[in-house]
């Protein structure tokens, strides 16, 4: 295994674990971000998708105890 294929996985890694893209351009020492985005573009859709969850699981919680408190639903 080649010291890139290390940094490679260590910044994937990095990225799934959802430590900030700048913070992760700064350990690599990229010059600029769209570098370390451009390069590890295949983790963002997994990300994507944790982010999506994550809404959703806020608003519906509140959409939940708004109707646990007695509340009409806006439309």
């Amino acid at each position: 295994m080649r010291f890139h294929d290390l940094r490679h996985s260590a910044a994937t890694l990095l990225l799934c674990m959802d430590v900030n893209v700048k913070v992760v351009q700064e350990i690599l020492g990229h010059s600029n971000i769209s570098m370390t985005m451009d390069t590890y573009s295949h983790v963002l859709p997994s990300m994507q998708r944790d982010a999506v969850s994550k809404w959703d699981s806020e608003f519906l919680l509140q959409f939940d105890d708004s109707l646990d408190q007695g509340e009409k639903p806006r439309e």
